[in-house]
């Protein structure tokens, strides 16, 4: 699901690259990689290839505040109850990187995302083309994401979290920003137990008989 999320936005910001500034789509100029992996600007060597705009989780939170949910549902229509465990809310940080080997045209590319995010920072299935969701997407259903909605939210790591960062990413720094992403919850929809709903509470009071 986090791989299907990552991949409706990146088939956004691609269209919008395409329909804007006449970026072909076709030659993957968004794509999902880990930056550890180094970057690379010969064929065949393994790697992040340059020339491109890279997607990589860096880190992932648990949203505490959205925790204590109830983990019951109540159908009105079948006057049922099912219980499930509640979903998880997570925010993922979001490293997005230009390779470009030329430094201007990195940062141009890395300002033409930061600027589609300022146009629209919400996903949602109504509001994406319906190509975004399908182009791929996982083969397996149970990782396709059916109703979502995804939030990006620019943030602003110090010296110090950018210093540790590209440490650990091999050292090396490329433009880059950093965005929080938030999806509404992850939930595999299994049911550990059923009942029916108390629908009415009969009171009925007796007087003893002390004789």
């Amino acid at each position: 699901m986090i791989s299907h999320g990552l991949t409706i936005v990146i088939n956004e910001l691609k269209k919008h690259l395409e329909d804007v500034y006449s970026v072909p789509s076709s030659g993957d100029v968004v794509q999902l990689g880990n930056l550890a992996e180094g970057i690379t600007s010969g064929a065949g060597n393994g790697g992040i290839a340059r020339g491109k705009i890279i997607f990589s989780v860096v880190n992932i939170k648990e949203e505490k505040t959205l925790k204590n949910l109830p983990n019951f549902v109540r159908n009105e229509t079948t006057l049922r109850t099912t219980y499930e465990n509640p979903p998880v809310f997570l925010n993922f940080q979001i490293l997005i990187t230009a390779t470009d080997a030329g430094y201007s045209n990195a940062l141009l590319m890395l300002s033409r995302a930061i600027r589609f995010f300022q146009s629209k920072n919400v996903f949602t299935q109504d509001d994406v083309s319906p190509s975004s969701i399908s182009t791929n997407a996982p083969p397996n259903p149970l990782d396709r994401l059916e109703s979502f909605k995804i939030v990006f939210n620019l943030y602003s790591p110090t010296m110090e979290e950018v210093n540790h960062l590209w440490g650990t990413l091999g050292g090396k720094q490329y433009p880059f920003v950093i965005y929080m992403m938030s999806m509404v919850d992850l939930k595999y929809r299994a049911v550990y137990n059923e009942s029916g709903l108390i629908t009415e509470i009969v009171n009925e009071f007796y007087h003893k008989n002390n004789s």
